[in-house]
């Protein structure tokens, strides 16, 4: 990445500081609802091998699932992200941007405290950006 700024703006201590009790508590509550979400498919498995089924309960069952599974997909994108943003804190790169090396706004960071990429690269990431 020649030519990419990778220092990290002049944040205060405090700041990173608070952004890192924000991460790890984030982090906690990311896999409390992942756990509780395995818990729950292995629930919904156990309950429905055991009994005949219809068309109509398979179909609602799919459909939670597909549901479930896409939200168990982005928070665990979103678990990397916080991962990657603790790691950023230590390394001294927190608030730039790992795909252009570009400053990532403090009042991003402030309501994304895991944003590894500047708005207009989160957007352009996500499907249909």
């Amino acid at each position: 990445m020649t030519g990419v700024n990778t220092k990290s703006p002049p944040f205060p201590a405090s700041f990173l500081e608070r952004q890192r009790r924000q991460l790890l508590a984030l982090r906690a509550e990311l896999l409390r609802t992942r756990e509780a979400q395995e818990a729950e498919e292995k629930d919904i498995d156990s309950a429905s091998s055991g009994r005949a089924r219809e068309d109509e309960e398979d179909a609602q069952s799919l459909a939670i699932r597909e549901l479930d599974d896409n939200l168990a997909g982005r928070a665990t994108e979103r678990l990397a992200d916080v991962e990657r943003a603790l790691q950023k804190i230590d390394e001294g790169t927190y608030g730039v941007s790992d795909a252009s090396g570009s400053p990532i706004p403090l009042e991003r960071l402030e309501v994304v405290p895991e944003a590894i990429y500047t708005l207009a690269e989160q957007q352009s990431r996500e499907p249909g950006g």
